[in-house]
């Protein structure tokens, strides 16, 4: 299961696999990867942008198929991953089996910043 921290509240996803989802400040494009946990951390299994630029170049081994660039990133299982919030753009998105929330849902919207990892085991 996956697990988001803030301050001394842990909030289980009652997921082992989510979408994060998130818009570019700048460019106003959605940016979502795909996380699942393993034996090994987090592993982040695909990336996706919906359009280019401002630092939002896709790699040379991304795909374009319907107006959205796909790959696999080569990134090592994490340990843990930490999000900002700097209320210059709308919150991150946690989906799940299909259905986003933000963030909010899960901790509270002044919470900064936020810790995503695999949950401890009871």
């Amino acid at each position: 299961m996956i697990c988001l921290l803030a301050s001394s509240m842990i909030a289980p996803l009652m997921a082992g696999a989510i979408t994060l989802a998130w818009t570019h400040s700048v460019e106003k494009i959605v940016w979502e990867e795909d996380w699942r946990r393993t034996a090994a951390g987090l592993e982040l299994v695909q990336a996706r942008v919906r359009g280019s630029g401002a630092g939002m170049e896709p790699p040379p081994e991304a795909r374009l198929v319907n107006g959205v660039w796909s790959w696999k990133p080569n990134l090592p299982p994490q340990a843990q991953v930490v999000m900002r919030r700097s209320g210059a753009t709308t919150d991150w998105r946690i989906c799940i089996s299909g259905r986003c929330r933000p963030m909010e849902a899960y901790v509270p919207p002044e919470a900064d910043p936020v810790v995503m990892k695999p949950c401890e085991k009871p």
